[in-house]
């Protein structure tokens, strides 16, 4: 009976004992764990960028976005199809399942806009088709308005915000999107290059 009762006694003060020293684990591990706030998510995606030098957004849009859409829609495993339409450029991402290997949804992907090369205009750059990396990304938008004009606006952001959210610790690369970029109107004289026996191209 003496030994049934330290028996007794004892199990529920172990249990005790291996319920604390549980705890205390628990609470050096979580004050060791460390804590991504920008956790890196392999999501299979395949990003195919094309240029057309001089083309307009609308232009890019019906010329090129248009028909690459049309020839990667086609390629198996596509979870996701979004596309953007810029001056001089298209840029075209499908997001694939994640049971797609990304190799082999690159290849597919390179195939059907091969295929696809012959509906594109004559000036069209070769399309280049990549692995889309979700780690180089930007991890915040700004958006500058304002009752200014687009061009006072674009010179704002590239002389003003930019330089300051350079300065913030932390930032690795702040890249201006969008905006109106200065151009300049040179009107030339072709009789008097004439004359002077210079070409347009001429470096002085």
């Amino acid at each position: 009976m003496q030994k049934l009762a330290e028996i007794c006694i004892r199990r529920p003060v172990f249990a005790a004992m291996m319920n604390l020293a549980l705890v205390i684990v628990g609470a050096v591990s979580l004050s060791r764990l460390g804590v991504d706030r920008l956790p890196s998510v392999d999501i299979p995606s395949v990003l195919v960028r094309t240029n057309l030098p001089g083309a307009s957004p609308t232009e890019i849009e019906t010329e090129l976005t248009d028909r690459i859409e049309e020839a990667v829609n086609t390629v198996q495993g596509i979870d996701e199809l979004r596309s953007i339409s810029m001056p001089e450029r298209s840029l075209v991402i499908a997001n694939f399942n994640l049971e797609r290997q990304i190799d082999t949804a690159a290849q597919d992907v390179r195939d059907r806009v091969s295929g696809a090369m012959r509906n594109l205009p004559e000036d069209t750059d070769p399309p280049v088709v990549a692995k889309f990396d979700s780690d180089s990304e930007p991890v915040m938008i700004v958006a500058v308005t304002g009752p200014r004009s687009i061009r006072e606006l674009t010179e704002l952001a590239d002389k003003v915000v930019r330089v300051r959210i350079e300065r913030a610790a932390g930032v690795g690369q702040v890249t201006l999107k969008g905006g109106l970029s200065r151009t300049m109107n040179v009107w030339v004289d072709a009789d008097r290059l004439d004359a002077h026996g210079l070409s347009i191209t001429a470096k002085g």
